[in-house]
């Protein structure tokens, strides 16, 4: 695999190799040579020749591009869902739900631009105009995860294209398989060359890429340990940033909540994807008068959970993407064992594939607060639990976090339940929902889960620039 900059493929210079692995069989899918520090310096070079041309294109034209790419995409929908089904290691059903939501998010642009107001007067003094007038920032680095592939790179490289910007993206370089082939379909489309160019690199390269001078903006999804850095060097020349970091969600159960339904989104929004989710809600709050009906019936829930089989009408969930993450969950659950946490579920009740990454689902009941498990991020499939008396101790329960990315309120009110939203200190709250999110919401978090938003306007507009003119 070769890096692809100013509209063709170029061999890498550097020397590191990154081997990738199929995380349900263990198997060798690829390996390549990462890219160098010239290698990144090549790439920005050509985004920056390429941006006087693409910013200066008129927002149809834009929107033209976006909308072809939501159609190659299309029409590879199939190779895409094979790649990250083999590469990140989700289920299939999971893979195309993240192929499908990459496809909305690029024909989500291609309409918002066509009428977003880059230029408007405002209302002015007799005798004075003001003229507001947003222009894109230059060259972004996107930087994206391994648990998400396209849809996480959906949510960086439309807006930034829809905005003017010219592009550098470096995917993770763990799960670059369904990313490669995305690039192929931009070449293949005649895309224009420059605006976009892929690096396959490490930490090196990422770390030269947010240094570079000619680079005006970082957007980079990843851990917060991680984001502290981007932030911080980004800071040594004023760079832009938005950082879309870790998280550790609470789920509200209210006293009202229909069971059934609530342990359905409970088991949905902890271990989708295996727990692999910055907004997985491993924080799970019931309220006492309901807990022991709820936990019994989320036991058997959990219990029934099949592991790495593709099934229909079963939830499954697949194995941890990397090796690395994969030691790390078994680290935690050390950490249970050592606190002597309270397991609700029968682990022998799962059963787990002879091969692969594959963890089964773990739930604590009575976690303390001061608990390890509690409090950090694990991005596996571990809940934890606790009951509430009051409202009011929920709230102080949710919001006593470093994180703030995400929520989800379970209750018989939707009226209570966005009371309750609007006191908690998080970037987005599902009431009664799955955790969906449209292209044209609103993604971000609060704390330590990261700094500006994608997705809707603020999506485009954190690629933006704005100044005015008074005459």
């Amino acid at each position: 695999m070769n890096n692809y900059i100013n509209g063709k493929w170029k061999s890498t210079t550097g020397k590191s190799q990154v081997v990738i692995i199929n995380p349900r069989t263990e198997e060798v899918l690829d390996s390549y040579i990462t890219a160098s520090v010239e290698d990144v310096d090549a790439a920005v070079m050509a985004a920056h020749q390429a941006l006087t041309s693409w910013s200066n294109t008129e927002p149809d034209e834009r929107a033209s591009w976006l909308n072809k790419i939501a159609d190659v995409l299309e029409s590879s929908r199939e190779v895409l869902i094979e790649l990250s089904h083999a590469n990140n290691g989700k289920s299939r059903n999971q893979a195309k739900v993240d192929v499908d939501n990459s496809i909305k998010c690029y024909r989500y642009y291609a309409d918002l631009v066509k009428k977003f107001a880059f230029s408007k007067i405002t209302d002015c003094e007799d005798g004075v105009e003001l003229t507001h007038h947003q222009s894109p920032v230059g060259v972004v680095a996107l930087i994206t995860p391994w648990n998400f592939p396209l849809i996480t790179s959906a949510w960086k490289i439309a807006p930034a294209l829809a905005a003017g910007c010219c592009i550098v993206f470096k995917p993770s370089e763990l799960v670059p398989l369904p990313e490669v082939e995305f690039t192929k379909l931009l070449d293949q489309i005649n895309f224009p060359a420059g605006v976009f160019n892929l690096i396959l690199g490490d930490a090196v390269a990422a770390q030269h890429l947010v240094a570079h001078k000619d680079v005006q903006k970082v957007s980079f999804t990843g851990s917060t340990e991680i984001g502290i850095q981007v932030m911080q060097e980004a800071a040594n020349s004023v760079k832009r940033v938005t950082l879309e970091l870790g998280g550790k969600s609470p789920i509200l159960i209210m006293a009202d909540a229909d069971l059934d339904d609530a342990v359905e989104k409970a088991v949905s929004g902890m271990f989708y994807n295996c727990g692999q989710m910055c907004s997985a809600t491993s924080r799970l709050l019931v309220h006492e008068s309901i807990a022991e009906s709820f936990y019994e019936k989320l036991k058997k829930s959990v219990e029934s959970i099949i592991i790495g089989q593709e099934q229909v009408d079963d939830f499954t969930i697949g194995p941890i993407t990397t090796k690395k993450q994969f030691n790390k969950v078994h680290e935690y659950l050390e950490i249970a064992q050592q606190e002597q946490l309270n397991s609700l579920v029968d682990l022998t009740k799962i059963s787990l594939p002879e091969q692969g990454f594959f963890i089964k689902p773990h739930v604590f009941v009575d976690v303390p607060t001061t608990s390890r498990l509690w409090r950090e991020e694990i991005f596996g499939p571990v809940l934890c639990c606790r009951t509430f008396k009051n409202e009011e101790e929920a709230i102080a329960l949710a919001n006593d976090s470093e994180f703030g990315l995400a929520a989800t309120i379970m209750t018989g009110s939707v009226l209570q339940g966005k009371q309750i939203a609007k006191r908690l200190r998080s970037g987005h709250i599902w009431i009664n929902s799955f955790q969906m999110i449209q292209p044209g919401s609103l993604w971000g978090g609060f704390k330590k889960s990261g700094l500006g938003r994608e997705l809707g306007e603020s999506g485009i507009r954190s690629y933006l620039e704005e100044n005015v003119i008074t005459i």
